[in-house]
């Protein structure tokens, strides 16, 4: 998660050191049975709601068809259905975007196409040109008569000037600012180590953008089909990825904005028509799946441990912060033990330190295991997601850390079936084409000092 470059970081740092006096929350204990047997039919939804049992029994026969000739598609169906509240849903488009230039581009066409609402969240909203772009894009809908909604994070957006967002109310865009930093100005209780993490355009309740891309600058070079090299003392691109969908899924993506918004005592919601009928856009069955700490558990959390307990072949993860938990820990190295192609992408560079060195404080467990490590070069990544057995796929919001699973809002959709597993497959794949993988015996080598910031890291692993 990148914190603000700004001087105002230290007055965070020294309230957050008064939570480390709370008592601390901890991950549940996912049994591994409880998504392979569901106690009743797997029920999909669509564009008109629930569809019967025979008619969801032929989309996921033809998911199944079009996957793995073994029963993998099934387990994966029986996680989703287990463990998650929302339904599965059908009749959705989902365009899987690289890097910051695709995922703007889309942002901002969906915007300039609103006709009546637009509501957007976000972790990091910055004062500079990319974040002037999108004021004045939204700036410019408000007064057409389009209601703009924004939630932004407190600590995400230090480091944006003050005169940013009056600008903003001024033009009559609604505005929550999650979980104040001032605790003056918090209207829901002060929870400062409770973060909102997620990355949610959507737009007439008719589309969609999430995952890993904050509104920043940084952004606006990408590294995805490019293979330039890069000059010494030049800023590194930001590998990141998102998702553009269409669809019955895109009324599930609104509810958990309203619910943040009402639970931040956000006020009434200027009338608008945020829940449209929503028709058929595609194929695709995706779930959207919410988490927030004040939730008993992550259920984006729950949802991927029971995966990977399911993995049959692959599990192909990408992390921009990988710090493991234990149970997240005997997860992976109990796949590669019954003969899982476990594979991670992690960076090789990072704007977290502690975060960075905490997690390869794991690296030397996990290769002994077998599980595979690659470092992502000429970039540096901050993408979120995952692709296993080539039929369960996830993007979104959340870290494979402690603070993306216990103390952040975060946001991610699962897509089933083969299909958009392949592209998933060939996006991994492409960060691993620019990435040097680590060896058990390379890793055995490295200095001291990199062994001395993985102790300091893994002492405040949970806070990360």
């Amino acid at each position: 998660m990148k914190l603000p470059s700004s001087g105002s970081v230290a007055l965070v740092l020294v309230a957050l050191c008064c939570t480390l006096l709370l008592a601390c929350t901890s991950l549940p204990r996912i049994n591994p049975d409880m998504a392979h047997s569901p106690a009743t039919p797997v029920q999909v939804d669509g564009a008109g709601g629930p569809l019967s049992d025979a008619q969801s029994k032929a989309i996921l026969d033809r998911l199944k068809a079009s996957g793995m000739a073994t029963d993998i598609f099934g387990l994966h169906l029986a996680v989703e259905e287990a463990l998650v509240g929302s339904p599965l849903t059908t009749g959705n488009h989902v365009e899987l975007l690289q890097d910051g230039p695709a995922t703007y581009a889309a942002m901002f066409a969906a915007i300039d196409g609103a006709r009546d609402h637009i509501n957007m969240e976000t972790y990091i909203l910055e004062g500079d040109e990319t974040g002037q772009r999108f004021a004045d894009a939204l700036i410019a809908k408000q007064r057409s008569g389009v209601q703009v909604n924004l939630i932004y994070d407190s600590v995400g957006t230090l480091g944006t000037p003050p005169e940013f967002f009056a600008r903003l109310k001024e033009a009559g865009i609604r505005l929550v600012e999650f979980n104040p930093v001032n605790p003056m100005t918090a209207k829901a209780g002060w929870e400062l180590n409770q973060r909102d993490h997620r990355k949610l355009l959507i737009v007439d309740g008719r589309v969609a953008i999430l995952g890993g891309v904050n509104i920043s600058g940084v952004y606006s070079g990408g590294s995805f089909g490019s293979s330039r090299g890069r000059g010494e003392g030049e800023d590194l691109p930001w590998r990141d990825t998102d998702l553009r969908l269409e669809g019955p899924v895109v009324a599930d993506l609104q509810k958990l904005f309203i619910s943040t918004w009402d639970r931040q005592k956000g006020g009434e919601l200027v009338k608008r028509h945020y829940f449209p009928p929503l028709e058929p856009k595609g194929k695709e069955v995706v779930r959207a799946i919410g988490s927030s700490p004040e939730e008993p558990y992550s259920q984006i959390y729950a949802t991927l441990i029971s995966a990977l307990h399911s993995a049959q072949s692959e599990i192909w993860l990408t992390s921009a912060y990988f710090v493991p938990d234990p149970q997240l820990l005997d997860a992976l190295k109990q796949a590669v033990a019954r003969g899982v192609d476990v594979r991670l992408v992690v960076p090789s560079s990072t704007d977290s330190w502690l975060v960075f060195h905490a997690g390869r404080a794991y690296y030397s467990e996990l290769l002994e295991a077998g599980v595979r490590i690659y470092e992502r070069r000429d970039a540096l990544l901050h993408v979120k997601a995952g692709v296993i057995d080539g039929v369960w796929s996830t993007v979104g919001s959340t870290n494979l850390d402690w603070r993306s699973f216990l103390h952040n809002q975060e946001v991610n959709v699962v897509v089933l079936g083969a299909d958009f597993g392949e592209r998933m497959r060939q996006a991994f794949l492409y960060d691993v084409k620019g990435s040097e993988e680590l060896t058990a015996e390379k890793w055995r080598k490295r200095p001291v000092s990199a062994r001395m910031s993985e102790r300091i890291g893994r002492v405040w692993e949970y806070w990360l």
